[in-house]
């Protein structure tokens, strides 16, 4: 079968005029999605070949092998260039069929996943005065209200707790970053966040979701003992497990009594 040399002038051309459809299912508008990139890929793996071929090739005409890596580069690369904006092409034909962009197949998939809920953890703590946040910290927490309610059923963390922890950490300040690097609403280093699967930790919802997953292995390692998870969120579990207790750094022991006070309030609320 000899090489079809493609050459396009004007993409709208190649693509069959169809009547917009209403597409209810989101699992048939990812399936459409999906065979536009493919379509698109395979449309820029055509294209390149074409292209490369009035160079001699992207190896050489000599090269041993060349045929066959050349396929599997302009193949991956055409991958590539489909699964970000592309060219085009997959939104335009998506669009015809459906009547929207292609992105909202992406969002509707993500809005309809379900929710893994985990038993809620039973929690035991010793009674504080409340300790009422600022107006403004309590302001920009109302912002991630919907984000903690995932973050509390998808670990079983108690919402207050986790709002608690956020005032107490960076005062409801998604930008916040302290002296020892921690970083976020949730204040996570570097190495918590590559160990709970944190990829952006300026991101809210992965610093939240990270952030909480700590506390429940916290809070299941110490059976629910509501001040050595926080003390260990502070200052580490190695340093609660040595002296089997808040440690005697006055930077937790306040750090402990503050998110309880503020945990207070919440619940007062």
């Amino acid at each position: 079968m000899s090489d079809i040399n493609l050459k396009i002038t004007n993409p709208n051309k190649h693509i069959s005029q169809v009547q917009t459809q209403a597409y209810q299912k989101n699992v048939d508008k990812k399936k459409l999605a999906d065979a536009s990139k493919q379509f698109e890929s395979l449309l820029t793996s055509m294209m390149l070949k074409s292209m490369s071929q009035t160079t001699g090739g992207l190896f050489g005409d000599d090269s041993f092998g060349g045929d066959f890596f050349e396929s599997i580069f302009q193949f991956e690369i055409a991958n590539h260039i489909a699964k970000g904006k592309g060219l085009g092409v997959a939104d335009m034909i998506y669009k015809k069929i459906t009547g929207e962009g292609i992105s909202n197949a992406i969002e509707e998939e993500v809005k309809t996943l379900p929710v893994k809920s985990a038993p809620k953890i039973e929690y035991k703590k010793p009674e504080v005065p409340a300790v009422k946040p600022t107006e403004q910290a309590l302001n920009r927490l109302s912002k991630y209200e919907q984000i903690i309610q995932e973050a509390s059923e998808t670990h079983g963390v108690d919402k207050n707790i986790i709002k608690a922890v956020i005032l107490a950490e960076s005062a409801g300040r998604e930008d916040a970053i302290s002296s020892a690097n921690a970083k976020g609403l949730m204040q996570l280093i570097d190495a918590t966040a590559d160990y709970l699967g944190v990829r952006n930790v300026w991101n809210p919802k992965e610093n939240i979701f990270g952030g909480t997953k700590y506390l429940a292995e916290l809070l299941r390692k110490y059976d629910g003992d509501l001040k050595l998870a926080l003390a260990g969120y502070n200052a580490g579990p190695g340093n609660v497990d040595k002296y089997n207790d808040i440690p005697p750094f006055t930077e937790t022991q306040t750090y402990v009594k503050r998110v309880m006070g503020y945990l207070n309030h919440l619940e007062a609320m």
